[in-house]
């Protein structure tokens, strides 16, 4: 995710190829959501986040230790998806590896940032937050189909709508060290942008399962508005800890995987905090 920089315009061939892989990945995740049972899903997103974790441990400099993370997280992965398959997660469980992630997130993430050093905790730490973001992905799914579209929407809205907004607007450097072509302006209209549309989908009688209808029901307008935007921010250090991570790297993508878009890690990075803190909204929720 690269919404808050201001990147120059791609030249066409780029622009090109990050069209087709778009189109492919649709074609491979909207059936896995929409068509597919529930394991489909689980399995189809676990293969991507293994990728994850062995990209995020070459970032990290554990060259020998990436294939380790990668099939770690791919056999604890496939461990909980027997279990989910066989009698299905506890609550506590979901909301133990949701909150547990969210609050890593929320409390050591912003002081990585500060400090200019994402590599603490290494690749074991790398591979959990992947295995509770992607706990979460399931746990969204087995909630419904808007609950997980919705929960991935907002960091689409918030990213497209900063991308827009800090290309005609942006002044003020978010964080200048670490990702220079972010803006304040872009970090602001992404906001507006989820309050907005989060409380027209909360409107929608199709939506009810989605977390801002869950939301504005339960906490009024004002606390969903102040739960997005939240989330919205913490897609955007999910965003930042990535760059620090690539700055120190020395890299421009976290992998090749993706023409057009670089790694997996590049693609997901806003979602990896994200998730686990929409699925504990809703555990909280009831």
């Amino acid at each position: 995710h690269r919404s808050l920089r201001l990147p120059p315009a791609e030249p066409p061939p780029m622009l090109g190829k990050r069209v087709v892989t778009a189109l492919v990945l649709l074609a491979i995740l909207l059936p896995s959501i929409l068509v597919f049972p529930a394991p489909v899903w689980g399995a189809v997103t676990l293969v991507f986040l293994a990728v994850a974790a062995h990209e995020w441990s070459l970032l990290l400099g554990h060259r020998r230790h990436a294939l380790a993370a990668a099939l770690t997280l791919a056999a604890t992965g496939a461990v909980l998806l027997a279990w989910h398959e066989l009698g299905g997660w506890p609550g506590w469980f979901v909301a133990l590896a949701a909150g547990a992630a969210t609050l890593l997130w929320i409390a050591a993430a912003p002081l990585r940032l500060r400090r200019h050093d994402a590599r603490g905790g290494g690749w074991p730490l790398a591979a959990a937050l992947l295995l509770a973001c992607w706990i979460a992905l399931l746990a969204l799914r087995d909630i419904g189909a808007a609950a997980l579209l919705s929960a991935m929407a907002i960091v689409w809205v918030a990213d497209i709508a900063a991308y827009f907004v800090g290309r005609a607007l942006g002044r003020r450097k978010l964080a200048p060290a670490i990702s220079p072509g972010k803006s304040w302006e872009g970090a602001i209209g992404g906001f507006f942008a989820v309050a907005v549309i989060g409380l027209l989908a909360a409107a929608s009688p199709a939506l009810a399962d989605a977390l801002p209808a869950r939301l504005v029901a339960n906490w009024s307008p004002l606390g969903a508005v102040l739960a997005l935007v939240a989330l919205a921010a913490l897609s955007i250090v999910g965003d930042l800890h990535e760059s620090l991570l690539k700055r120190q790297a020395g890299v421009k993508d976290s992998g090749t995987l993706l023409p057009g878009h670089g790694g997996v890690l590049d693609r997901i990075d806003a979602l990896i905090p994200t998730m686990p803190a929409a699925m504990l909204l809703h555990r909280l929720l009831g």
